[in-house]
């Protein structure tokens, strides 16, 4: 079973971007996070949406 939320770690490595550019995506609003206590988690759904508008902005 695929994991339904992201770690920061996990969704940088997943797609290939730095920290810097997570969270400069998330001040822009293109990524929503999730805060569960002090942690930070992405939604795969939202992660693919961001990859999907990625692709259509090319």
């Amino acid at each position: 079973m695929t994991k339904k939320l992201l770690t920061v770690r996990q969704f940088c490595y997943l797609y290939g971007i730095g920290r810097t550019t997570f969270y400069a995506e998330v001040k822009q609003g293109r990524i929503p996070i999730l805060k569960i206590g002090k942690a930070t988690r992405v939604a795969r759904e939202d992660a693919e949406k961001w990859v999907e508008n990625l692709r259509e902005a090319q």
